[in-house]
């Protein structure tokens, strides 16, 4: 034992990372996800969404155990393949991989073979020759992620592909609302801001409307698509009519590219106008509830006080994030041969 002045001994040293045993706890659901794939929302039943719903929801206990890593994933590899940089999602995915004993791989666009005139059909040929189990996907064009999923033999997970869909968002953004409000069905969602090109706020609109929930989507002219209201969603182009009544007011992100230009004049305006903040939040109910996917673009799209206040679900969002994808890992490796 070393001793130091005063014959205080020092405290033992620890080499390297503390590496948690994978426990057998499994949760209790046995929910198994019909569908090879998790490509979107769409084509979900309201029935495999509420089960992916409860499978997160036991996550969520795990994961504020001590120890929190199970085994149901050991000896399975997770491949993360991100065309976009991505830090939270990308980040979640690897987490949740690991918490539940995979072998996880991390693969960057600015890595990839792609960047040397690789097709992605022939990335994918590549791919398949490592025999992964599960592929998770982020691409910058609608479609990509379908067409890997198409070449290869492993399960395929949509990390969000151009302006189509992300539907782990939607699942943990759904998650968060359940928790807090204790339903879906029956609220009212205002989703605010760039609805034109959000896979995000696709994904949500079609999980509230399978669950029963009242969609309305607020947004300037020039950020709404065209014939939106087949989706079956009301439209406000103003924020105290989109907030009047809302029990969540989820607000997007404002791409950078579009924050000047033909889309909004400038962020200053955008802000003034279409900018959640105190003024703007009273319009809706007085227990209503902030949700934004991030990143946040402070003082664009949202306010500080409002971020950092007392209704706002955006840090908890974070930790939903982890504990859907594992029940969507989870879910899917449950079909997986000699699982």
């Amino acid at each position: 034992m070393m001793w130091v002045a005063g014959n205080l001994p020092l405290p033992p040293v620890l080499h390297g990372p503390i590496d948690l045993p994978l426990m057998n706890i499994a949760p209790k659901s046995s929910f198994v996800l019909s569908h090879r794939h998790l490509l979107g929302i769409e084509g979900l039943s309201a029935a495999e969404i509420t089960g992916l719903l409860d499978l997160g929801e036991e996550f969520v206990s795990l994961n504020r155990q001590v120890e929190k890593k199970t085994a149901s994933l050991r000896g399975r590899t997770q491949i993360n393949m991100f065309f976009e940089n991505s830090t939270r999602t990308q980040a979640s995915f690897e987490l949740a991989g690991k918490r539940l004993g995979a072998d996880v791989m991390n693969m960057s666009a600015s890595s990839s073979s792609m960047n040397k005139g690789e097709t992605l059909v022939d990335t994918a040929m590549t791919l398949n020759a490592m025999h992964p189990d599960i592929l998770v996907v982020r691409h910058h064009a609608s479609g990509a992620v379908e067409l890997l999923a198409s070449k290869l033999d492993c399960s395929v997970i949509n990390a969000g592909d151009g302006t189509h869909e992300h539907p782990t968002q939607a699942l943990l953004d759904a998650l968060t609302i359940r928790r807090n409000k204790g339903r879906i069905e029956g609220l009212l969602v205002a989703i605010c801001g760039d609805i034109l090109h959000s896979r995000v706020a696709r994904s949500n609109i079609i999980l509230l409307n399978a669950l029963g929930a009242r969609v309305r989507v607020v947004a300037p002219t020039t950020l709404l698509p065209s014939g939106i209201e087949r989706m079956g969603v009301e439209v406000a182009r103003d924020m105290r009519e989109g907030l009047n009544g809302a029990d969540i007011v989820m607000m997007l992100r404002l791409q950078r590219e579009r924050m000047n230009g033909s889309f909004v004049p400038s962020v200053s305006e955008y802000f003034h106008y279409w900018g959640l903040d105190e003024k703007k939040l009273a319009y809706a109910k007085p227990d209503a509830l902030v949700m934004h996917p991030g990143p946040m673009n402070r003082g664009v799209e949202i306010d500080s006080i409002v971020a950092d206040g007392a209704q706002s679900l955006i840090r908890e969002q974070v930790e939903m994030g982890v504990a859907i994808r594992m029940a969507v890992l989870e879910a899917l490796s449950r079909n997986l041969p000699n699982a």
